[in-house]
């Protein structure tokens, strides 16, 4: 699958395209409206937005590096450099609170705490949904993928999640569909192409 980010002096979302997470595997019965939204910001990084229209979203833990996951939670899998073999999952929910290291498969990982500071989530609460915003600057994908530029025209992977694995129905939905037989996110052969264009 293939996501057009676009180029922006400063965030805004509103001409980002909407990357659906629209493919539920594994279980049947819940398939919320979700999708992600991300911007890049010439020279200073990636803005990203993830929505889910989930009117009472489970929202146990608030701590970083709790596992968010349980909770109803919307996620971000990402490789920024194409030269390396790294991909950070980015796990957030509804109280702003998240999961996220740097990996090169599910059991080899770093938790970003140590490479760089902690970029904030921003968890807005509706009615009948609830959104995550967080800005990924160039420093800090430099310091966790060793990449510090990016232009128009460059390309990367990654993919988009919502599950709950601990919610009332369990569920896990995707961007870039996964050929699996059970849940598994960590699968970066999986993951979508983005590239960044006006």
């Amino acid at each position: 699958m293939n996501y057009i980010v676009p180029v922006e002096k400063e965030i805004d979302f509103s001409r980002a395209e909407k990357a659906m997470i629209s493919t539920y595997k594994w279980t049947e019965g819940y398939a919320p409206e979700a999708y992600a939204q991300l911007v890049c910001v010439l020279g200073k990084g990636f803005a990203l937005r993830m929505t889910c229209k989930e009117a009472n979203p489970k929202a146990v833990y608030s701590n970083y590096n709790d596992p968010v996951y349980k909770d109803s939670c919307l996620e971000f899998f990402v490789s920024f450099n194409n030269a390396s073999n790294k991909y950070m999952n980015f796990e957030m929910n509804s109280n702003g609170a998240f999961l996220a290291a740097v990996r090169t498969e599910r059991a080899n990982k770093t938790p970003i705490n140590m490479l760089a500071p902690l970029p904030k989530v921003t968890a807005t609460k509706c009615e009948d949904g609830w959104s995550v915003e967080v800005f990924f600057s160039n420093d800090f994908i430099g310091k966790t993928f060793g990449k510090f530029c990016f232009a128009k025209g460059e390309s990367f992977k990654g993919n988009f999640y919502k599950c709950g694995d601990e919610t009332e129905i369990p569920h896990f939905g995707m961007w870039s569909p996964i050929e699996s037989e059970k849940p598994d996110f960590h699968r970066p052969e999986f993951f979508g192409t983005f590239t960044i264009e006006e």
